[in-house]
């Protein structure tokens, strides 16, 4: 049977489209790598930490994150595995760019969340749990760096269900740590794997395979790490610790995995884990044109559709290109095809998509629900776009992150004002900065607006390196952004000194305020005058 005479049901059933979320440190650009060297998608891993690098992270692809050893983008890698296609959506480690994050958490069916043995539950886990609990994304938690000195396991567990009040429930129970961490039991196949490290983790751990009776088993750790061991094994099978699949699908319960991405230890049980435990693709809302209330479209059924979650320029410095980043949600892609931009109400011929891994791309010719689309964006897209055939459709929007952090931005270089107003503009499609100008006014020095600070640095950076422009950001007071709704450009509007009045590139009028008590005074002086989230968004279906 051919690919193309594929059911859609088959396929759709063997892909799995996940992130991973953690707090930055934890390892996860690490475990990314580590599934890709067991997914077979590469040979070699590079660490982000090991002081001889034979390569640089696969997934870390801008410059800026291999010299700052973060990830501070979202990427896609796809790669087969036990016959399954899996879908990996590397999200952003910085705290800064969870607005990022987020919108590559709606294009997943599952997350990963990765612990830092040592230290728990962190800052930013609890933020990225606290997004995939009110959507109810399936989570698998691995608790990393187990290689190193950790807390309790048990402890860990406790913590789990008590800061972030989810059932934690341990697939694999650990053997030992620090430097007396020998592998881990699967408490499914009533197996101790044990493992041999390799030179800077780059290779497979070699594996031995046996049961809780072998004597040799006990005699490979030292009585202190069997001991304490069989105690936490003990009180984890005595407390009923069984993994229930449906409370993972709801979001209610967590199945544990315990393991070292820098040593491998573990990280093929986990995938293996993951491949048969993960749900494929599930069926979203979508609203059709003319209709009332929203309907689930089954990832199986034959329309066409997916929606833009990302876009990214340069990813190929040598062309200057933009990517959007589609997940497809049902049917199936042909090479080809002509799909409808829902919002915009044009139909759009898709020419050349391409399957992305990191910064490299290979042209698609058929693609399923689940699978991530990498489209050559002319300016057609942008962020919350659905793209469908037949009856037109549109799934629930993506909302934008309320900035917190402003500056005013001047181009150093006169000469280059023609690339600093495409550079502006193509970074602001991402969604990685939001951009305002002064109303009535030449467009010379924009206002920057951003959810972290470390945004400001990468997008100067990247004005720099990618355009070629040499800017100077200088720090505003403001901290919050309204819409405004009423007639705030006429002269009728009073504001505060400590207030001012911008728009955005669309020209929709934005007041921003040094303070809660700043925004207070400019309501009690406009009654007639609305200011609404900066967050507001709507999108209609075109017939």
């Amino acid at each position: 049977m051919t690919n193309s005479e594929t059911p859609i049901s088959e396929a759709v059933a063997t892909r799995r489209t996940f992130a991973i979320i953690s707090h930055p440190d934890a390892g996860k650009t690490t475990l990314t790598e580590k599934l890709l060297l067991y997914g077979g998608a590469i040979v070699s891993a590079g660490q982000v930490a090991a002081r001889r690098r034979a390569r640089q992270a696969t997934s870390d692809w801008m410059q800026l994150e291999r010299e700052r050893g973060i990830s501070i983008t979202s990427t896609v890698l796809q790669f087969p595995y036990r016959g399954h296609t899996l879908n990996l959506l590397d999200t952003p480690g910085h705290q800064d760019f969870g607005e990022d994050t987020y919108r590559t958490l709606l294009a997943a069916d599952s997350a990963i969340m990765l612990i830092d043995a040592a230290k728990g539950v962190e800052p930013q886990t609890k933020k990225l749990f606290a997004i995939c609990r009110a959507r109810r994304i399936p989570l698998f938690t691995f608790i990393n760096k187990m290689d190193r000195p950790t807390r309790d396991p048990i402890e860990l567990l406790d913590e789990l269900e008590s800061v972030l009040g989810i059932g934690a429930q341990p697939l694999f129970w650990p053997i030992g740590n620090g430097p007396s961490f020998r592998g881990v039991y699967d408490r499914r196949s009533r197996e101790v794997h044990l493992f041999e490290r390799t030179e800077h983790g780059a290779k497979r751990a070699p594996v031995r395979v046996t049961d809780l009776d072998d004597p040799t088993f006990a005699e490979l750790a030292d009585s202190a790490t069997y001991a304490e061991f069989r105690d936490g094994l003990d009180l984890v099978e005595g407390a009923g610790h069984e993994f229930d699949r449906e409370a993972m699908l709801r979001g209610d319960a967590t199945p544990v995995f315990f393991g070292s991405a820098v040593t491998n230890f573990g990280v093929e049980l986990f995938l293996d884990a993951f491949i048969d435990m993960a749900p494929p693709p599930v069926a979203r809302l979508a609203l059709y044109a003319g209709a009332e209330e929203a309907v689930r479209l089954q990832p199986d059924a034959p329309q066409f559709s997916g929606f833009v979650f990302k876009i990214q320029a340069n990813m190929d410095p040598r062309h200057r290109d933009r990517i959007a980043f589609v997940r497809v949600c049902s049917g199936r892609f042909e090479r080809d095809m002509t799909v409808r931009n829902v919002r915009s109400g044009k139909d759009v011929r898709l020419t050349r998509a391409v399957k992305l891994f990191a910064s490299e791309r290979e042209v698609v010719d058929e693609a399923y629900a689940g699978d991530v689309l990498g489209l050559a964006n002319p300016g057609s897209f942008a962020i919350g776009d659905t793209l469908c055939d037949g009856a037109s459709l549109a799934f629930e929007a993506i909302p934008a992150f309320e900035p917190e952090y402003f500056a005013s931005v001047r181009n150093v270089n006169a000469a280059g004002y023609k690339s600093f107003q495409k550079g502006i503009a193509q970074l602001s499609e991402e969604g990685a900065i939001q951009v305002f100008f002064t109303p009535e006014a030449v467009r010379s020095e924009p206002i920057f607006a951003a959810v972290g600070e470390l945004q400001f640095e990468v997008v100067k950076y990247r004005l720099e390196s990618e355009y070629n422009v040499a800017v100077e950001l200088y720090r505003l007071p403001y901290t919050l952004a309204r819409r405004v709704h009423g007639k705030p450009a006429t002269g009728d509007a009073s504001w505060p000194s400590s207030a001012k009045l911008v728009e955005d590139a669309l020209g929709r009028p934005i007041a921003l305020f040094e303070s809660e008590w700043s925004l207070r005074l400019a309501e009690e002086w406009n009654p007639a005058v609305r200011f609404g989230p900066f967050s507001e968004n709507v999108v209609e279906v075109a017939s």
